[in-house]
């Protein structure tokens, strides 16, 4: 049994993380109210709430459309009234036509000016290019996503093929009936985003950017995603935060296989500290989940749910190495199939690698290849 190098000392599948607790609830001022498909719920002015179904168990996500005016590109600067979409659900037929609904019963016959993605991700990205074609409009979103949705619709992705599969043998999964499905995925992320469109107006943290008559700034955040893009309305005390912060279950939070030593835990818990700060009055607009208001408190739950998860770890590797594999059970109390095991597998390494990184546990490789942790003796 080898010992693997020292690592220098650095500074979640979505389980669920209850949305309250009696001294910290959070509000939920639309209530049990969901938007049809196809249609819409004004959130604030000039601000609709639309809702698309995913093939997944994490079954929606919401989408945002916001009033909009822009200088028309063909007549002299002059404003042009319209939309700004934010995010846009998978490529699949189901998501196609109700976007067409949309189209026909909420745009009241103006275009959409412009298509803004917080992050690459399938649900966020895969309609992008059609309805950037559709309506001539530019797609808006960060380089590091951009280049990595490039890259992933292309076929060269975290989601499946060969180094996936000797990534995930390495920390215990090594059934070969399921590590050949996992193989075979590396058509996963193109079959949900076939194409991405060719240009990009990019977005980058604390740069402004006016939608109609407000301010946004961009709230850049880590550890999900590349470089994922919240929107802070401070004068109208709106965030549409994307899968930054969500009321019900915790983000997903991931190491992959092309960078294997990586911190992403530490990365996502650094970037809530930058929407801790959010009044309570602030209404929250998630990708998933109902909007709400109380990010400080919801920051914080999330926070303790990390910790525990951690303090777990720690004292289950105490007296024995164990690898990501073994230690499923204990961070998912619930059977998981082979799509959730992808995440789920990804998630427990990036908790693991945070104790390892910061120092409080040793990382080794067994003869046979397969990562260990054990927790460092004080």
């Amino acid at each position: 049994m080898s010992t693997l190098p020292t690592a220098p000392v650095m500074q979640q599948p979505d389980a669920r993380v209850p949305p309250h607790s009696p001294s910290h609830p959070l509000n939920f001022p639309l209530a049990d109210q969901l938007p049809d498909t196809g249609s819409a719920i004004e959130v604030a002015p000039g601000i609709f709430w639309l809702r698309m179904a995913l093939p997944f168990a994490l079954n929606h996500i919401n989408l945002w459309l916001l009033r909009d005016r822009l200088p028309h590109p063909t007549q002299g600067g002059e404003m042009q009234e319209g939309w700004t979409v934010v995010d846009c659900g998978i490529d699949n037929p189901a998501t196609r036509e109700a976007w067409l609904k949309v189209e026909q019963q909420m745009l009241q016959g103006l275009p959409v000016l412009r298509v803004l993605v917080t992050h690459m991700h399938p649900d966020h990205m895969g309609l992008a290019h059609w309805l950037c074609e559709r309506w001539q409009a530019p797609l808006w979103m960060s380089t590091s996503e951009y280049q990595s949705a490039l890259l992933a619709s292309s076929g060269v992705s975290n989601f499946g093929g060969a180094p996936t599969m000797a990534f995930f043998a390495s920390h215990g999964w090594r059934q070969p009936e399921e590590l050949a499905q996992v193989k075979a995925r590396v058509g996963y992320y193109p079959s949900m985003v076939p194409h991405i469109p060719g240009a990009y107006v990019r977005l980058m943290a604390g740069a402004p950017v006016q939608i109609g008559d407000r301010i946004w700034q961009c709230i850049s955040g880590y550890g999900h995603s590349p470089e994922h893009m919240a929107l802070h309305d401070a004068k109208n005390q709106l965030l549409i935060s994307g899968d930054m912060l969500l009321p019900a279950i915790s983000t997903n939070v991931s190491v992959y296989a092309m960078e294997p030593d990586s911190n992403p835990l530490q990365l996502f818990l650094d970037s809530l500290k930058k929407m801790a700060h959010l009044p309570d009055p602030t209404l929250i607009l998630p990708s998933h989940g109902r909007p709400f208001r109380g990010a400080a408190s919801r920051i914080e739950q999330l926070c303790v749910h990390h910790a525990d998860r951690l303090a777990e770890l720690l004292q289950a590797c105490r007296d024995q190495a164990k690898c990501a594999h073994e230690l499923l059970p204990l961070l998912f109390k619930r059977p998981l199939d082979m799509h959730q095991t992808t995440f789920a597998l990804g998630e427990a390494v990036a908790h693991l690698n945070l104790l390892w990184l910061s120092g409080q546990m040793l990382r080794q490789r067994d003869v046979d290849g397969t990562i260990r942790f054990r927790t460092a003796q004080s």
